[in-house]
C-alpha cells in the first residue's frame, strides 16, 4: 500500500546517533528486503550492494525549497528508494515557476509549492513516504532537524543556511546547501566527519594508516580472498568545516599563481551574491545599481579568497547578475544529479564524497570542487 502524504507533523522515527548501531541495523535490514524490492532496485543493488540499499531504504531525507534544482534532487532520491522524503517549503507557486519545474502545472499557481509538487513526486515511487511541511525553515529547531539522516537546503539566503547548518552540526547530521543562478550554481557539503570504504585489488605496496590530504585519512584496512585475488577494503575518514568557516576561508596558501588563475569567477561570485542578499534581502536584478554593487562585492570576495584581481571578467559579471533570479532546467538537472549522487554515496558509504564546495560554470560546462577550510584550505579534486 502506498504511503500517504502527511501534514506538518512528520511521523519520523528517532534515528539515533551511534554509527555502530546504525551499521548493525543496516546489515540486519539488508536481509529482510523483499523479493519485489530486489527486483525493483536490481541494477543499483548490483552497483553498490544490498547493505548500501538497506541504508537508503531506512534513510529519512529533508529537502528545503522545492524548485527546479530540488525537483531533480528529490526525483533522483525517490527513484533510488530512500525511506522517506520530507519537503519543507513555505512558498507559493508562481507563473515563473512553470518554466523550469516539472512537478507542477498551471493549475498549481497560487497554491503551496510543497503541496503542489509532492503528489507527482509520490507517484514516482509509491514505496517512498513523502511528507509535506509548509513552515518557515527558520522556525524549526534541533528537535525537528535531528529527525533526518541528511538535510538538503536549496535556494536559501546565507543567513538561513547558517541557521540550519548550525543546528545540523549540533545534531550531528550531514548538511548540503545548493542553488542555481541561470547558467551557474554551487553545492556545499558539511558532513562533519564521514567514513567511507574503498574496495580495490591489493597492490604490492602495503596500505598504511596515514593522513592522505589535509582533510582525509586512512583509518582501517581489511582483506579478503576473491577468485584467487586479494581484495582490500580501505576505510577512510573525511573531516568537514561548517559553512561559517567556509565563508571566511581562502584558497590554499601553497597554490602557485597559475593554479590560482584557473579558479572560475563563479566561486567569488557565489560569495558576493550571499553578501548582496544579506544587505538587500533579495537577489540582484538587471539594473545599473545592482551591477555596480555586485562588481564591487565580487572583487572583494575574490581578494578575500586570495585570488588575483585581474581574473575577474566583466563578461562574467553581466550574465551572472542578469540571470541570478532565473532557473534553467538543464543546469538544475546537472547540479541536481551531482547532488543526489553524492547523497547516495554518503548513505552507501562506498565512494569518496564531495569535499566541500562545488561550483558549476555553464559557460564552460565545468564543475570544479574546492576544499575550503578556514585553517587548512586547499582543493581536493574536480568533478
Amino acid at each position: 500500500m502506498a504511503p500517504s502524504i502527511t501534514g506538518n507533523d512528520v511521523p519520523i522515527p528517532d534515528i539515533g546517533s551511534a554509527s555502530s548501531a546504525a551499521t548493525v541495523a543496516a546489515i540486519a535490514e539488508a536481509q529482510t528486503i523483499s523479493a519485489d524490492e530486489v527486483a525493483l532496485y536490481d541494477r543499483q543493488i548490483r552497483l553498490w550492494g544490498m547493505e548500501a540499499q538497506a541504508r537508503m531504504r531506512n534513510a529519512h531525507i529533508l529537502v528545503i525549497t522545492i524548485k527546479a534544482l530540488s525537483n531533480e534532487v528529490s526525483k533522483n532520491l525517490v527513484l533510488a528508494g530512500i525511506g522517506s522524503l520530507t519537503v519543507l517549503d513555505p512558498g507559493i507557486v508562481t507563473e515563473e515557476d512553470l518554466g523550469s519545474q516539472f512537478f507542477i502545472c498551471e493549475e498549481s499557481v497560487g497554491l503551496s509549492r510543497a503541496e503542489a509538487a509532492t503528489p507527482a513526486l509520490q507517484r514516482l515511487n509509491p514505496r517512498v513516504a513523502v511528507h509535506v511541511d509548509t513552515s518557515d525553515p527558520k522556525s524549526k529547531d534541533a528537535e525537528f532537524y535531528g529527525k533526518f539522516d541528511i538535510v538538503i537546503a536549496t535556494e536559501l539566503d546565507l543567513d538561513s543556511l547558517l541557521y540550519i547548518n548550525d543546528i545540523t552540526r549540533e545534531c550531528n547530521r550531514p548538511f548540503y546547501a545548493a542553488a542555481s543562478y541561470g547558467m551557474y550554481g554551487y553545492i556545499f557539503a558539511d558532513l562533519i566527519k564521514h567514513d567511507f570504504v574503498i574496495e580495490r585489488e591489493k597492490s604490492n605496496m602495503r596500505t598504511e594508516f596515514k593522513q592522505e590530504t589535509k582533510t582525509r585519512s586512512i583509518t582501517a584496512v581489511r582483506e579478503k580472498k576473491d577468485s584467487g585475488k586479494t581484495v582490500e577494503f580501505v576505510t577512510k575518514e573525511e573531516v568537514y568545516s561548517a559553512l561559517r568557516s567556509v565563508i571566511s576561508s581562502k584558497v590554499d596558501a601553497d597554490w602557485r599563481p597559475r593554479r590560482r588563475r584557473m579558479v572560475p569567477n563563479i566561486l567569488p561570485g557565489v560569495k558576493a551574491l550571499w553578501a548582496f542578499q544579506q544587505a538587500n534581502s533579495r537577489l540582484p536584478e538587471a539594473r545599473r545599481e545592482d551591477f555596480a554593487e555586485m562588481t564591487r562585492l565580487i572583487m572583494e570576495a575574490n581578494r578575500n579568497l586570495g585570488l588575483p584581481e585581474d581574473i575577474v571578467k566583466s563578461n562574467f559579471i553581466g550574465p551572472f547578475v542578469e540571470n541570478a533570479t532565473s532557473e534553467m532546467a538543464p543546469v538544475a538537472a546537472v547540479l541536481g544529479g551531482i547532488l543526489a549522487q553524492d547523497v547516495i554515496n554518503v548513505l552507501g558509504k562506498r565512494e569518496q564524497p564531495l569535499q566541500n564546495f562545488l561550483v558549476f560554470d555553464g559557460d564552460t560546462a565545468a564543475a570544479p570542487i574546492f576544499a575550503l577550510h578556514l585553517e587548512v584550505g586547499g582543493e581536493d579534486g574536480a568533478a
